[in-house]
């Protein structure tokens, strides 16, 4: 039980500093999606917990849960996806980067 809360100041430190920058979160997972995040902060936090490592996670650890949240958005459509990066028009082609 000791090692739950744990857990919950990692995760109530981690929030923390996200409320004092919240344009570094916005810069992480963008505009949505915030509270899965942290559950899936949450989530890790224990899975380390259990398995006898520190309950800070990686950076590998949040690249996982940022790109599961990323594969979430696209699930719900929520991401713009160019089907074709070159637009050819009467003018030319042009390159829409």
């Amino acid at each position: 039980m000791m090692k739950n809360i744990d857990v919950e100041i990692y995760l109530n430190q981690l929030i923390s500093f996200f409320d004092k920058n919240p344009n570094d979160l916005m810069v992480l997972i963008g505009d949505t999606f915030k509270d899965l995040f942290y559950e899936k902060v949450r989530e890790q936090c224990l899975k380390n917990l259990d398995s006898g490592d520190e309950i800070s996670l990686t950076q590998q650890q949040i690249i996982d849960i940022v790109v599961s949240i990323k594969k979430e958005e696209v699930k719900q459509g929520k991401v713009f996806r160019l089907h074709n990066v070159f637009e050819q028009n009467k003018i030319g082609i042009f390159c829409l980067n």
